[in-house]
């Protein structure tokens, strides 16, 4: 493992992968004294990443760790394509995501944390609350237009099936809510 700045990357996440993911992690200022892990994973249960705390660290072994899990692959328009061969930015605006989640575990204790992850498996508004936190704490970073381009790029250019088109559209914040938010951090 390589380590730099309290970031780890596992030995199979590619160079972009790594520079994207620094990239995003330098919009979020409150993360620098935070442990985050990032890894490949041939396979993550419906998703293409996700943000979550190493369980082992959640018990007070040392301090708090989080786990970026990226697919080693992305589905798109029936075939596999190599995670780091999809767009920069789209990618950035998708870790940009994954670590508003981890903005968000910070906020919690470990009962926070237990109670995040029982309602985050058992409850659909909960999921739909958790996922649009994520995208407001990227926004609210200055993730905004790459949150934007993610969005577009899942739902007008990846040819995703239309299950998983409707479940993103019933999860995530919708762009034009996402304009809004960037419109009131502008006139800030």
């Amino acid at each position: 493992m390589q380590s730099a700045k309290k970031v780890i990357f596992k030995d199979n996440v590619p160079p972009k992968i790594r520079e994207v993911s620094l990239r995003a992690l330098s919009f979020y200022s409150e993360l620098q004294d935070r442990t985050i892990e990032f890894a490949i994973n041939d396979n993550i249960r419906k998703s293409v990443m996700q943000a979550q705390p190493k369980f082992i660290s959640m018990l007070g072994f040392g301090k708090r760790t989080y786990l970026v899990k990226i697919s080693r692959c992305f589905k798109m328009k029936g075939r596999k394509t190599p995670i780091e061969n999809l767009p920069e930015e789209v990618l950035l605006g998708w870790i940009g995501h994954e670590l508003g989640h981890i903005m968000d575990y910070t906020n919690k204790n470990t009962w926070g944390l237990i109670l995040f992850g029982i309602g985050y498996l058992s409850s659909k508004s909960f999921i739909i609350s958790a996922e649009r936190a994520a995208d407001t704490y990227a926004v609210n970073h200055g993730l905004g237009e790459y949150i934007l381009k993610t969005k577009d790029f899942i739902l007008n250019q990846a040819g995703m099936s239309p299950n998983y088109l409707d479940k993103i559209n019933r999860l995530y914040l919708p762009p034009e809510e996402v304009m809004l938010m960037m419109e009131e951090l502008d006139k800030v």
